[in-house]
C-alpha cells in the first residue's frame, strides 16, 4: 500500500492534494497549553476555531462523497466541534463517548472527567462505506450467559484503553532512549483500527492532517489502506517514517483480529482474505514427498 508524509502546515500542504481521500482522523492539538516544538497551543480561541473550519472545509473537498471523518476533541468542546462540521458541510451521523479505563481525572466542582468525544461526520447524508463491526467484550457482572456471537460496536467505547503515562501505556507507547515517552498525546493502534474496519475498505485513502507519531497510517499500511500523513514536527515525520519502514512487534495490529472475528465478512474487511484463502489452499494441497527433477 502507498503512503505519503507531508511535513509542514496543514493548511497550507492541504491546498496541494490532488487526490481524493475516504477516511479522516482529525486529531488536533486541543489548545490547552500543551509544549509543542512548533504548534502554539494557547491561542485565542476565536482564532482556533476559525482555524479548525478552515481545515474542516479543506478536508470535505477532497473528501468522496460518502466519505467521512472521526474528530477527536475534549468533551467541553463538543458544541465547538459540532459546529464547526456543520458549518463546513459535513453531515452529523454519531458522537463516540470514548471512556477511558483508567482513573478519572478530578476536577474542582465538577464531576471528574474519564471520556472523549470522537464525533463522526460524513459527507453526504450517509455513509458509502460502514462495517457493523462484532466485538465480544467481557461480560457484565450481572450477565448469566456467555454470548453466542458477541454483540455489535455502538456509540460508546470502553474496551480500548488509552496510552497513559505510566505502566499501562505499555510496549506501544512510543519512548526515547531514557525512557520518556517519545509523544504523550500518542493514540492507540486499537482505537484507529475500530474506525478503518468500519468505515473504509481495502484499497481506500485515509487521512490524518495531524499526524503525530503516524499512528493512522501504521494501521492502514497493515490493512492494506493507502494514506496520507501530514506533520509540521520533523522529529514527528522521522518517526512515522521509522514505524511505517519498520513494523514493530508492538504495532502489529494481528492480535486484535481475535476481538472481531463474530464480524461477519472479517477476513475481506481487514484485508487478509487473499492470505487467509491461501492458508487453506495450502492445508488441502498433499506436501510432496520429493522434489521434482528437472
Amino acid at each position: 500500500m502507498s503512503y505519503d508524509i507531508l511535513s509542514g502546515n496543514n493548511i497550507d500542504l492541504l491546498k496541494g492534494i490532488n487526490r481524493k481521500i475516504d477516511f479522516t482522523f482529525l486529531d488536533p492539538p486541543f489548545n490547552q497549553q500543551k509544549d509543542y516544538a512548533l504548534h502554539d497551543d494557547n491561542m485565542p480561541e476565536q482564532e482556533y476555531w476559525a482555524m479548525m473550519k478552515v481545515v474542516c472545509r479543506s478536508i470535505y473537498g477532497i473528501t468522496n462523497d460518502g466519505g467521512c471523518i472521526y474528530f477527536m476533541q475534549r468533551e467541553k468542546n463538543t458544541e465547538f466541534v459540532l459546529q464547526t462540521l456543520r458549518e463546513t458541510g459535513w453531515n452529523f451521523q454519531n458522537l463516540i463517548i470514548w471512556k477511558k479505563r483508567t482513573s478519572a481525572v478530578p476536577v474542582k466542582g465538577k464531576y471528574g472527567k474519564q471520556y472523549q468525544i470522537i464525533t463522526y461526520a460524513t459527507k453526504g447524508e450517509r455513509a458509502k462505506t460502514f462495517h457493523r463491526l462484532r466485538i465480544d467484550p467481557e461480560l457484565p457482572v450481572n450477565y448469566k450467559y456467555q454470548r453466542d456471537n458477541g454483540v455489535f460496536v455502538t456509540d460508546v467505547w470502553e474496551d480500548i484503553r488509552e496510552l497513559t503515562s505510566g505502566y499501562f501505556a505499555g510496549d506501544e507507547a512510543l519512548r526515547t532512549d531514557n525512557g520518556e515517552r517519545f509523544h504523550k498525546q500518542q493514540s492507540p493502534l486499537a482505537l484507529l483500527l475500530r474506525m478503518i474496519l468500519t468505515s473504509t475498505n481495502v484499497g481506500d485513502t485515509v487521512f490524518d492532517p495531524f499526524a503525530g507519531t503516524g499512528t493512522t497510517a501504521v494501521v492502514a499500511q497493515q490493512t492494506q489502506r493507502h494514506s496520507i500523513a501530514i506533520e509540521i514536527d520533523p522529529n514527528n515525520v522521522e518517526c512515522i517514517e521509522n514505524r511505517l519502514k519498520h513494523i514493530r512487534d508492538a504495532d502489529n495490529i494481528q492480535k486484535y483480529y481475535k476481538d472481531y472475528t463474530c464480524t461477519e465478512n472479517l477476513p475481506k474487511i481487514w484485508g487478509n482474505e487473499f492470505e487467509i484463502a491461501q492458508k487453506q489452499k495450502q492445508k488441502q494441497e498433499p506436501t510432496p514427498l520429493f522434489n521434482a527433477i528437472n
